[in-house]
């Protein structure tokens, strides 16, 4: 088998996570007998301050025929967020209808959770995010800028294809975990979009009689993250609020540098894209210390969603097992003092 993937590095310590670990993909899934043939682009930030555009006009029709998407991060202290991610990672998660943002939180042995008396595999959840629409639909505007009347209107959007997408996918996630599936919104304030979100949960569990679904507020969901993950498995939750839930998520299993992600097209009709949630880091850009744990579990991820699951899993254990290991070296997000590279090179020798 094989697969043609595109690499998007992007900006801070996307491009040193990217260069500690692709090769790393490379070799592991050729001793698979998996070819694995990598294309990288210098879309980002600094392509933008030097020609204004993050990406060419023509950049999703240049993606579609890949595979699948890597994605290192996006973000520059010199250019505004909203221009970066609503010209990168936003065209490209919506023009290829990627609505599943499935992010899991988990655990591992050997590294220590800010919370107190949780250790190696007592946090294990995934949270379901709508990843095309609701409150980063690009609906709204401003009027009269600059005068004592202005006005900003930013609309959230709920369509019930996007919506049903992703609650049908938790629910079928749910039905291989544990069987229980939170659902978290924000009705009581939301009225129109949260209501109806509720109610297609509601419909689409009918079909799902086995799955046991607990309702709450994001306010609510938010302090029981902290309070009691471990009671948490499967989790669906609206665009703005699963990022949010998933950073705290990242943070309470160790380290925001160790939590992966997906963006998935549901029909296979585009490719997905795997990134880490961690961001570009730029207060320690070039310092060679980002953690490339993330990188590697999107990448595990990705070869999951490929149906590689010998890849898939061999990598994720991979990191599991070096990450219990107290000899082995980590970086210092997660109490180490070591590099990229000595932990991306730590974890070849065990893996090839």
């Amino acid at each position: 088998m094989s697969y043609d993937i595109a690499v998007i590095p992007g900006d801070g310590i996307g491009n040193e996570v990217v260069d500690a670990t692709e090769s790393l993909m490379v070799d592991l899934a050729a001793d698979y007998g998996v070819d694995i043939q990598t294309t990288e682009f210098d879309w980002g930030s600094e392509r933008y301050l030097e020609e204004g555009a993050l990406m060419p006009e023509d950049g999703l029709g240049t993606l579609e025929d890949f595979d699948s998407i890597l994605l290192g991060a996006v973000g520059h202290p010199e250019v505004p967020d909203h221009v970066t991610l609503r010209n990168l990672r936003l065209p490209i998660t919506k023009g290829f209808n990627q609505h599943i943002c499935k992010r899991p939180s988990y655990l591992f042995e050997g590294v220590e959770s800010p919370l107190r008396g949780y250790s190696g595999g007592d946090i294990d959840l995934v949270v379901y995010r709508q990843n095309t629409e609701g409150e980063y639909a690009d609906v709204g505007g401003r009027e009269h800028q600059g005068f004592q009347n202005e006005v900003a209107v930013q609309s959230a959007v709920y369509t019930r294809e996007g919506t049903e997408a992703i609650v049908r996918a938790a629910f079928e996630a749910a039905t291989e975990r544990s069987g229980k599936l939170t659902n978290i919104t924000k009705s009581n304030a939301q009225a129109y979009g949260m209501v109806f979100w509720d109610e297609v949960v509601e419909e689409i569990g009918e079909e799902y009689p086995d799955v046991t679904v607990e309702r709450l507020l994001v306010d609510a969901g938010s302090m029981d993250f902290v309070r009691r993950p471990d009671e948490f498995d499967v989790v669906v939750a609206s665009n703005l609020f699963g990022d949010i839930l998933t950073d705290i998520g990242g943070i309470i299993s160790g380290s925001l540098g160790i939590a992966p992600s997906t963006n998935i097209n549901p029909s296979g009709e585009y490719p997905s894209m795997f990134e880490p949630v961690h961001g570009s880091a730029f207060d320690i850009m070039g310092e060679g210390i980002a953690n490339p744990v993330g990188m590697l579990l999107s990448m595990s991820l990705m070869f999951e969603h490929l149906e590689e699951e010998d890849i898939a899993e061999a990598l994720w254990n991979g990191v599991g097992d070096q990450l219990a290991d107290p000899e082995a070296p980590r970086t210092p997000d997660i109490g180490g003092n070591a590099t990229t590279l000595d932990v991306a090179g730590d974890l070849e020798s065990r893996l090839l």
